[in-house]
């Protein structure tokens, strides 16, 4: 299953990204930005994340941060999850990407470190369904 699956899915009303290596949340608020509309927003015109906020942009292999009003941490993500490359404390007016990345996942400047993301590892996004998680099938 691609790791877009749960945030295409209808009735997917919240979902929790984790990381598969550890088993440690590393977002539980995951937006998705699926066309092209919500990627070019992205984050604009905001003036932060959360420490449990992420948007997950797709397809996406390269992200600017020109116009933003703080840092981000850029986690690009294979189409099963595996995390390509980190780019932390991604300031304003800046350009980042991964060729063979399929999605982009923007996280507070400084929680790809404290959730001990490395490259290699498989994100996973779970949905969930009132205070259940509902795991995916590998």
């Amino acid at each position: 299953m691609s790791f877009l699956g749960p945030l295409i899915a209808r009735g997917a009303r919240r979902c929790v990204l984790v990381n598969d290596r550890t088993g440690i949340a590393v977002a539980h608020d995951v937006e998705a930005a699926l066309d092209s509309r919500s990627r070019r927003k992205g984050l604009l015109g905001r003036d932060g994340l959360q420490h449990d906020q992420a948007l997950v942009l797709a397809p996406c292999n390269a992200i600017h941060t020109f116009g933003m009003r703080f840092a981000i941490d850029a986690v690009f993500v294979a189409k099963d999850g595996r995390v390509m490359k980190i780019v932390e404390h991604l300031a304003a007016w800046r350009i980042a990407g991964s060729l063979r990345a399929l999605a982009t996942v923007e996280l507070p400047a400084g929680q790809a470190r404290r959730a001990g993301l490395t490259e290699g590892d498989r994100l996973v996004v779970h949905r969930v369904a009132g205070a259940r998680i509902v795991a995916q099938p590998r």
